[in-house]
């Protein structure tokens, strides 16, 4: 499609005679405004929260898929003999870096949040674990648990595939949960922008009307609106990204109180992300402002 310089010029620099019949303030300018401020706070969260749970998805994924957990269980007078067996065979095996079993107070630890700090650990039977370490292209898993069926019957191997999976398949979920968010956001923007265009093409009938008779035409009088508007939408949303941004700056790191809630914001050059969010809001306010002012001037000719 060609694109007119003069078009192009009046839409960057503006036309003082064309401006005339859009409302330089009052409901639809505070509307706009406050719209595209709105909808970019929400679009700055809805992006951290992608991007946190995309790390969260990366995190699980190389601390789960590194480590395995060996638990054995049984009798008492078995559990030392068993323990050095199992050991012994892991050590062995290839694609295991390093086996060690845990300590009573490593384990008691695990067990903490369910059970609290006074659980007896001495007197309950509880399997004694051992942390397994791959290195390079991991273990072979099937063939380590028949070994350890042979050599060590009570030990049961976790290589945490249950649960890698699930956790990672819902931090995908969340991730693109977000981006959906931040589709919605555009298309509510679009639409509020689009109905504050056409309340003020409305309200201003009268003099577009008198615009027409001395030869002004619809894309003359359409290119003042969408300029109007897409300036409104670019510092509203720039004001709402600057809020945004101060807001997920301020929240509680996760170094300093741990979980996936403290660690949503961005990292390193992910702060760079939001900042097209202002950019991206004036490309949709002026797509949204143009159909809405051809379709209704057209309809008022």
């Amino acid at each position: 499609m060609r694109v007119d310089p003069r078009q192009l010029l009046d839409l960057v620099v503006g036309d003082p005679q064309a401006e005339r019949a859009v409302p330089p303030t009052g409901f639809t300018a505070r509307l706009t405004l406050f719209t595209a401020a709105a909808m970019a706070f929400l679009a700055v969260f809805a992006l951290a929260l992608s991007m946190a749970t995309g790390r969260l998805a990366d995190r699980w994924s190389e601390e789960l898929a590194r480590t395995s957990t060996l638990r054995i269980s049984a009798p008492a007078d078995q559990a030392a003999a068993q323990l050095r067996a199992a050991i012994t065979l892991l050590e062995t095996t290839p694609g295991i870096a390093a086996a060690r079993a845990l300590t009573p107070d490593e384990q008691r630890s695990l067990l903490e949040p369910w059970f609290g700090p006074d659980l007896p650990l001495e007197s309950l039977p509880i399997p004694q674990l051992v942390e397994i370490i791959e290195e390079g292209g991991g273990y072979d898993a099937t063939g380590l648990r028949a070994r350890l069926q042979a050599e060590v019957p009570g030990a049961v191997l976790d290589d945490h595939t249950r649960w890698r999976e699930p956790l990672i398949s819902a931090a995908g979920r969340l991730r693109s949960l977000g981006w959906f968010a931040i589709l919605l956001i555009g298309a509510a923007t679009a639409a509020m922008i689009t109905l504050a265009a056409q309340s003020a093409l409305a309200a201003n009938a009268q003099v577009i009307r008198v615009m027409r008779l001395v030869g002004a035409e619809d894309g003359y009088i359409a290119r003042a609106f969408v300029r109007r508007f897409t300036g409104r939408a670019f510092l509203g949303a720039l004001g709402g990204t600057v809020i945004g941004m101060l807001a997920v700056a301020l929240l509680p790191r996760a170094d300093d109180i741990g979980g996936f809630l403290t660690d949503v914001g961005f990292r390193g050059a992910g702060w760079l992300w939001p900042l097209l969010v202002p950019p991206l809001a004036a490309v949709v306010a002026f797509f949204a402002t143009r159909a809405a002012a051809l379709r209704t001037l057209k309809e008022q000719s």
